[in-house]
């Protein structure tokens, strides 16, 4: 396991909303579709902000974005964030005040079958949506969401937001390279200020993404069929979707109020207890499935051709979140993924199951666990 320099200690715990911050703020998330898009939109919504997405069709079949329905709440503006013309329409319609840039190519394995789609992507990418920004008097701020994968492999420690970038695959390279892209790029009185956003391994109801250990063990558990684990004793910090968001929403709101007190990087990651092991996590999972109504699993297998290496171990330190922004992790390894396992076996066993009801739900409870109130997620 990964050394951790000190135990958490007493974290803050703000309430939100965000102190009513984006009640009819206007707010653009790109790559509004994917599975953190669609999260942070419906967030959003329910914070009764004027939230706008922009990026291309969902990214799977099914999506989260489908089925809550989030094209009839959220008005969008289709379109890739590498064409700067679409891109500079789509921000002069939007008019917002802070964007959140979230359109990537967000997975590992396909990094190594596309790799110079995958820096193109999220590297000029995010480039075209800085330089969009900074020609719209409007906005104010930019949140730039990369990965804790950008930083240089160190077995030793969490890492700290001052450590080396590196990357051994497409993907962390080039989630590297977009926050070199943001620290480097020219700052003038009139531009925005840009922060960028590094979170741990998220899971949470309705991503269906390939090759993620989650929407694989929901495949598997729908089908009655074991798991294939390729890395089974690979090391992550996980967390439910919604602490990495949480911390978004406030960065994002430090910027517009602090300006560049805040233009920097910072690390949303779970408990050091949360960093377990991909076997565990689906260990966990299996057994929450089960309480949740879903039938005994089979016992995971493992790949008998795991595929391209990967990190033992990672983990990141979120210290200077907790500090100076006032965010810190509040759900447990167990909270995370009873929430997550909840929402899939839901899904599988009620015909009424309504996808955009139970992410108000499970925010709505998330909300009253930071305001200190006693509350189990559903």
């Amino acid at each position: 396991m990964l050394a951790t320099e000190r135990p958490r200690g007493g974290p803050a715990r703000p309430g939100p909303p965000f102190g009513g911050f984006y009640c009819g703020r206007r707010v653009l998330v790109t790559g509004h579709t994917g599975f953190k898009g669609s999260w942070l939109c419906r967030w959003l919504g329910l914070l009764d902000a004027d939230v706008r997405g922009f990026g291309l069709a969902a990214p799977t079949v099914p999506s989260l974005h489908g089925e809550a329905r989030l094209a009839d709440l959220v008005p969008e503006w289709r379109g890739d964030v590498r064409d700067a013309e679409c891109l500079g329409r789509a921000l002069r319609w939007a008019q917002p005040e802070l964007v959140f840039h979230l359109a990537a190519q967000p997975l590992v394995l396909r990094s190594y079958d596309l790799p110079a789609e995958t820096f193109d992507v999220n590297v000029m990418g995010t480039a075209r949506v800085l330089e969009a920004t900074a020609r719209v008097a409007s906005v104010r701020g930019v949140v730039v969401v990369t990965s804790d994968k950008c930083y240089a492999p160190d077995a030793t420690r969490a890492h700290v937001e001052s450590d080396p970038l590196a990357g051994q695959d497409p993907y962390s390279a080039s989630k590297a390279a977009a926050e070199l892209v943001v620290a480097s790029w020219p700052r003038t009185a009139a531009a925005p200020v840009l922060a960028t956003a590094r979170a741990g391994n998220v899971i949470g109801g309705g991503d269906w993404s390939a090759d993620r250990i989650v929407p694989d063990l929901a495949r598997a558990a729908g089908a009655g069929r074991a798991t294939v684990l390729r890395h089974p004793g690979a090391v992550r910090p996980w967390q439910h979707v919604l602490e990495p968001l949480a911390g978004y929403l406030r960065l994002g709101a430090g910027l517009v109020e602090h300006g560049e007190r805040f233009g920097r990087a910072w690390n949303f990651g779970p408990d050091p207890v949360t960093v377990r092991t991909v076997a565990e996590l689906a260990a966990e999972f299996g057994s929450r499935w089960r309480v949740h109504g879903g039938h005994r699993l089979p016992e995971p297998e493992l790949a008998t051709s795991p595929g391209p290496e990967e990190r033992a171990e990672l983990s990141i330190d979120s210290s200077a979140a907790e500090r100076e922004l006032g965010w810190a992790p509040l759900l447990s390894f167990a909270d995370a993924v009873d929430m997550t396992a909840s929402w899939y076996a839901r899904r599988a066993t009620d015909p009424a199951f309504d996808a955009a009801a139970a992410m108000a739900e499970q925010i709505g409870a998330y909300e009253m666990r930071a305001a200190g109130q006693v509350v189990v997620p559903a």
